[in-house]
């Protein structure tokens, strides 16, 4: 099955549980070989440290939760679709300092100022009411504490959007039906992506939600963007 942009919470569910198998090879072929570059620029945005307790949502099969897990802090891997949660803890069953929980972006199973950093890739496109994310993550994270939102975007340069918009829309469908489980699903991948607002729209959307120092910077070109800010107020001394 696929969603559609209504983004009805129980039917992106459903279409994560039905591609969760073969996520990753779709998702690094799609991206040619892009993927782990985004996921190390995400890492270092992130800037993770041992003792802290990081909470990446929409973590999928947690390859980008096991990336920050590498630095020794604590790491909570969350999403709603069980299908991607079981892949993941089969996944990544050997990182001792990773947790999965299935949760909803719009309403986080967490304490308010829990965590020091919260991260999500790929995520807050298929959330139905990101605002309400945005603000979600705010509550769960520590004042002081960091937001690092990782998705696609626009790229500026038209030559490139243009070349974009060809892979997009006579290339992709090709690959799609050679590595994924239901390529029907990745109809709605590139849906989400053009309905999506733009880098400086973003970030005004995360101003809006609470957040300070907001910034962007892109990713190839602006295929992806990432955008950083940070909770108001004092870092709690430990």
């Amino acid at each position: 099955m696929r969603a559609d942009l209504g983004k009805d919470p129980s039917q992106v569910s459903a279409m994560f549980d039905g591609v969760a198998a073969r996520y990753d090879l779709t998702n690094n072929v799609l991206s040619v070989g892009n993927a782990p570059l985004w996921r190390v620029a995400t890492t270092r945005a992130v800037d993770p440290k041992a003792g802290e307790k990081i909470l990446d949502v929409a973590a999928g099969t947690g390859t980008s939760s096991a990336s920050l897990a590498r630095s020794g802090a604590s790491v909570v891997a969350a999403d709603f679709s069980p299908g991607m949660i079981e892949v993941g803890r089969q996944r990544q069953a050997h990182v001792p300092n990773l947790v999965f929980v299935e949760a909803d972006a719009t309403d986080l199973p967490f304490g308010d100022d829990e965590f020091d950093a919260v991260t999500i890739s790929f995520g807050l496109r298929n959330v139905n009411d990101p605002q309400q994310a945005l603000r979600e993550f705010l509550r769960v994270t520590k004042p002081g504490g960091r937001l690092v939102v990782c998705e696609f975007s626009h790229p500026a340069n038209p030559l490139m959007r243009t070349g974009y918009d060809v892979y997009q829309r006579w290339i992709m469908p090709s690959l799609v039906r050679l590595t994924s489980s239901n390529d029907t699903a990745y109809e709605y991948l590139n849906e989400s992506i053009g309905a999506w607002p733009d880098q400086a729209a973003l970030a005004a959307r995360i101003r809006a939600a609470g957040w300070s120092e907001v910034a962007y910077r892109n990713l190839t070109g602006g295929i992806v963007a990432l955008h950083r800010g940070r909770k108001p107020g004092t870092p709690p001394v430990e």
